[in-house]
């Protein structure tokens, strides 16, 4: 048995071939009735700490809709779970860029895909469970939560992100790293006349 961790970089996609994803919005209604389910992956993929919990930043946010983490400190932002010590989330930023990291919920095989849209959005995406008739329209395009998850994150204006990279350690844990732009750091180092 090997204790060594492995660590596998993902495709970061930028083409979209699908226009009308996220397009339903999970509502809050909508969410307690999905997750009274006595479905146990659905409550590893929505629940208390999880990246794609709609409850992770202590109210009520559509995770399909575009979040601007890094505008928040993690310590404040996730407060109510750093006390309960549910901490599978974390970010920050620092002079070379943005940092994500987080505990992907056990879903069996990992799917995950990291997308950027349109250079403004970085999502996070994957099934939980597969649709049963192949022909249907696109998991993405309708009541997304009954079959996976996302989550969708603002990018900063000085973040490159052209050179967004993503890893998988271990099967569990995502990291997301966003250089920032050399030309941002190139104007801050000037004194401006």
């Amino acid at each position: 048995m090997s204790s060594s961790s492995s660590s596998k970089k993902l495709e970061v996609q930028t083409e979209d071939q699908t226009p009308h994803k996220w397009c339903v919005s999970l509502g809050e209604e909508a969410f307690k009735r999905f997750f009274s389910q006595t479905n146990l992956t659905v409550h590893k993929v929505f629940g208390d700490g999880s990246l794609f919990s709609p409850l992770l930043f202590g109210k009520f946010f559509d995770p399909s809709d575009a979040f601007p983490l890094w505008e928040f400190e993690s310590d404040v932002l996730l407060s109510h779970l750093r006390s309960s010590s549910q901490n599978t989330v974390d970010w920050c930023e620092t002079d070379e860029g943005y940092t994500l990291k987080a505990e992907i919920p056990g879903t069996g095989k990992n799917n995950i895909q990291v997308h950027v849209d349109k250079g403004k959005v970085v999502e996070i995406s994957g099934q939980w469970k597969q649709q049963r008739d192949s022909k249907a329209h696109d998991w993405r395009c309708g009541h997304w939560w009954e079959y996976g998850f996302v989550r969708r994150l603002e990018i900063p204006e000085d973040a490159d992100w052209k050179n967004i990279e993503a890893y998988i350690h271990n099967d569990t844990n995502l990291e997301i790293r966003i250089p920032k732009s050399q030309l941002g750091s190139d104007l801050q180092g000037k004194d401006v006349a």
